[in-house]
This record gives structure tokens, C-alpha cells and sequence, in this order.
């Protein structure tokens, strides 16, 4: 299992933490199977009433994908299998509160999971970043989901600027990415506390602020998510020159 599931009865707050700290929490297929049975699996579970996501390790949250990862893709220029597209509580019809607490890098595919919880606690080593332009690639569904979390320049810089910059915990909480900083470590245990107090409360109500708030968004953002397919579809280069650009040294990255 590459996927820890913690769940606490007595609080109601259940914690999951990606298991591939030597991989940097990176999701292959399983992994992203599991989140998605995980999310699935909360909603029928009235002892859970908040979750906490996380990373384990202090390197990274996730980097997203695993590049080792081959998925197929069906032969037409109309559509594209997204293994990460059902990996977010969101995506998964979970209306429970979900708090992210991160801890070192995270980056491209993990804006799927930070793009869909409620908000997000980092300890100062956290850095936000994008790779996607670096490597060849279309920032669709990760530019989307951090616009609706970041200023539009923000998000723009941090989508464009790819491995050359990251952006420090400091910076993104300056910009509201981040809704609490904490010392090094302290993270998950911050997350847990606030999903403690917010577990506490009468779940129908917490439920129906999770819905309302996200009603304020949800139009703009599955309009823009509608048209990341044809973007990725068109925008990306073929595999094998990905690769060569993955191979090939990358300068060091500014941190801002």
C-alpha cells in the first residue's frame, strides 16, 4: 500500500498520508486508485468527519506523477486519459472539509489535491512549484485549479516560470496559497488540530459551508477544466522528446 489511511474515532478527523517518501510521494496507478477508493470510502463513513492529507517524509508532499508511470492513450486528438483527474476529494463527490498539510516540495500533479482541500497549512521548508512548461508540457488542469486558490499573476509566474523558480512557503502564504505557516515538522500537527475543532461541530452544517463555498468557484472552474483536454492535447510534445528534456540538466531554481 502506498497509501496510509489513519482514521480516529473519537475525533471524527481521519489522516491520509501518500507513503512514498523515497519517490517523493510521487502517485503511480495505485496510489492513484487508492485516494480515489479513500475519498469514495469517507463519504459512506459518518465517524469521519474532517479529513488531513499529507506527505510522508520531509522532502516533498508529492511531485505529482511518477514518470514511471505509462498510460495509455486512446488514438484520437479529441480526448486524454488523465490518471490524475479522480485523485481530489472533489472530483470524488467528498464534501467532508479536507486540510492539507505540507511539508517540503510540492509541485505539478500534487495541485490536484491542494487545488480541491479546503485550505492548506505548510512549515517553512514548503516550496510551491511547476514543471510542466520546463519539460514540454501543457500546465492545464494545475494552472486551473491553483487560479482558484493564487492572484492571477501568481499563478500565471509559478504555471510559466517552471523549474527556475519556487515559490517559498513564506511567499505563498503572503499570497493566501497558504493559510498558516509553521515551524518545521509542525505542519500535520496544526492540519489535525484545526480538522479536530472543525469535526467537533454539527457535520450537516460544516458540510453545507464546504458546498457553499465552493459553489462561489465551481462554475468558472469546470468551464475552464472543459477545455484542459484539447489544451494538453495540442500543447504537449510527444513523449520521446519529453524524455529528452527530462534527461537533460536542469539549472538551478531561484526560490521566492
Amino acid at each position: 500500500m502506498s497509501l496510509r489511511v489513519e482514521c480516529d474515532k473519537e475525533t471524527g478527523v481521519a489522516v491520509l498520508t501518500l507513503d512514498r517518501p523515497e519517490k517523493h510521494n510521487a502517485i503511480d496507478l495505485e496510489t492513484a486508485a487508492e485516494l480515489t477508493a479513500a475519498w469514495r470510502q469517507f463519504r459512506f463513513d459518518p465517524s469521519v468527519r474532517a479529513v488531513v492529507i499529507t506527505g510522508a517524509g520531509e522532502k516533498a508532499f508529492c511531485t505529482g506523477i511518477d514518470r514511471g508511470v505509462d498510460v495509455p492513450q486512446p488514438p484520437s486528438p479529441y480526448t486524454i486519459d488523465d490518471p490524475l483527474v479522480a485523485i481530489g476529494p472533489k472530483a470524488c463527490d467528498l464534501w467532508k472539509p479536507v486540510i492539507a498539510a505540507v511539508n517540503g516540495m510540492a509541485c505539478g500533479g500534487a495541485f490536484y489535491l491542494l487545488g480541491e482541500s479546503e485550505f492548506i497549512v505548510a512549515d517553512e521548508r514548503a516550496t510551491f512549484f511547476d514543471p510542466h512548461t520546463t519539460y514540454g508540457m501543457v500546465s492545464a488542469y494545475e494552472a486551473i485549479y491553483m487560479a482558484q486558490r493564487m492572484p492571477f499573476g501568481e499563478v500565471a509566474r509559478m504555471s510559466l516560470m517552471g523549474t527556475a523558480e519556487r515559490v517559498s512557503a513564506r511567499r505563498a502564504y503572503e499570497v493566501g496559497l497558504v493559510s498558516e505557516l509553521t515551524a518545521p515538522g509542525e505542519a500535520l500537527a496544526a492540519a489535525v488540530s484545526s480538522a479536530e475543532v472543525i469535526a467537533s461541530y454539527p457535520p450537516e452544517a460544516v458540510e453545507g459551508t464546504v458546498r457553499a463555498v465552493w459553489a462561489a468557484s465551481a462554475p468558472a472552474r469546470a468551464q475552464a477544466a472543459a477545455q484542459a483536454p484539447q489544451l494538453i492535447g495540442l500543447g504537449n510534445l510527444p513523449s520521446g522528446e519529453q524524455a529528452g528534456l527530462f534527461g537533460k540538466r536542469q539549472p538551478g531554481f531561484r526560490l521566492r
